[in-house]
């Protein structure tokens, strides 16, 4: 059964409330983001079984597909470029038609411009639905390169406002931004 991105938003809020209550006075520490999307990553698989998903693994840092083969998009111009996202919620190829799930990028507000961009970039390419329309006939060969992600997750730490800017990609577009508070009991 498809999973809707409204499922997919809900399931990631879910997960990213326990992760803020649980890890607000670590994340304003300012740890790096690696770390960060590892704490966050048993959250999104214990949502997902509490939504009755089941099969799902959140891996950080994941740049593999079948066979073994480093994961690829195909940027705006249709050049293959190898990807490595920050966490995403996937079955690791044993669902295809409802395999990749969620796809996180995670940045702190300081880093460059251009470093955010590609994350951004990243994300709307891994939510497209397909590249040209082309699929396998036989609905069980996976793509050449990844896309097909529910939901793409673009989260900005604001140290200094102890706040995360959250902006949500489905379809390859951007259509929900928000600011979360870390935890303001825990400002110092």
């Amino acid at each position: 059964m498809p999973i809707s991105c409204n499922q997919a938003v809900r399931l990631f809020e879910d997960a990213f409330a326990q992760f803020l209550a649980r890890e607000a006075e670590h994340i304003l520490t300012g740890v790096s983001e690696r770390n960060l999307c590892g704490r966050l990553a048993p959250d999104l698989e214990q949502s997902a079984s509490r939504k009755g998903l089941t099969g799902y693994i959140a891996d950080p840092e994941y740049n593999r597909m079948q066979r073994g083969q480093v994961k690829t998009i195909l940027d705006s111009n249709f050049e293959v470029v190898t990807v490595c996202c920050d966490l995403i919620l996937h079955t690791r190829g044993a669902s295809i038609p409802n395999d990749n799930l969620i796809a996180v990028e995670m940045k702190k507000s300081d880093r460059p411009a251009a470093k955010k961009e590609a994350d951004r970039k990243r994300l709307r390419a891994m939510t497209k639905a397909s590249y040209d329309g082309v699929w396998s006939a036989d609905g069980e060969t996976h793509p050449e390169h990844v896309c097909g992600y529910i939901l793409g997750v673009y989260l900005e730490l604001n140290l200094p406002a102890a706040r995360f800017d959250v902006e949500f990609y489905s379809a390859g577009e951007r259509f929900l931004i928000g600011s979360v508070p870390v935890a303001s009991q825990h400002r110092g």
